[in-house]
């Protein structure tokens, strides 16, 4: 009789053995929630260092009264101050309350002069059959230009570009005669067109000049 032949099945992999006294798993850990003041936009903690610390306060108050028990009650003030001589705490005080109307003065200047821009959109002739729009002025109320002319280009499916007018400042030129279908859209806050009074859009055209080669 022949010999047997050894089996060519693979050994059976070996079993680790299972350290009874070994510390179980650490669970994964939550990431960590932060919150942010909904007036500065600082953690409340470091709602101080801001120039509109009043408000914050109100905002805290009324959003998450726990918090601002935590940070301005009677005894948080204490404890926080209590180590500074008075003549201290008074100027803190002070110091705090002409930064904060001097922030208040600065952010109603800036809404004034928003508020006074204007937003030229012109018409302007190239030849009897082919116009251009410009659109100047949207960056005072903080539209973003490239990305103003990006919505432009895909609503008219045309050339849309920022560049430079005659007196230096940026402007969006758009192909095309779409004046109207541009006041259209701010008046009604299409995609990032908001914020903006139709009493302070103008519609200007500006006609070839004659002479002009067609």
């Amino acid at each position: 009789m022949g010999k047997k032949g050894k089996s060519s099945a693979p050994d059976p992999a070996p079993t680790e053995a299972v350290d009874a006294d070994a510390p179980p798993a650490a669970e994964p850990v939550p990431p960590v929630v932060v919150l942010y003041c909904g007036v500065c936009t600082y953690p409340p903690e470091y709602c101080e260092f801001g120039a509109s610390l009043t408000r914050c306060k109100e905002w805290l108050k009324e959003e998450h009264s726990d918090l601002f028990d935590k940070y301005y009650s009677e005894e948080a003030l204490q404890t926080k101050v209590g180590t500074l001589s008075l003549e201290a705490q008074v100027k803190l005080e002070k110091d705090m309350a002409k930064k904060e109307v001097k922030a208040e003065a600065k952010a109603e200047a800036a809404l004034k002069k928003k508020m006074a821009s204007q937003i030229i959109i012109k018409r302007i002739e190239r030849t009897k059959r082919k116009h251009i729009t410009s659109v100047f002025g949207l960056e005072a109320f903080d539209i973003d230009l490239k990305k103003a002319a990006k919505q432009f280009a895909s609503k008219f499916a045309t050339g849309a570009s920022v560049s430079k007018n005659p007196q230096g400042l940026d402007e969006i030129v758009v192909s095309g005669d779409v004046s109207d279908e541009i006041l259209e859209m701010i008046e009604n806050e299409v995609g990032i067109l908001k914020g903006i009074p139709a009493d302070n859009v103008e519609l200007v055209e500006e006609k070839k000049k004659k002479g002009a080669a067609e």
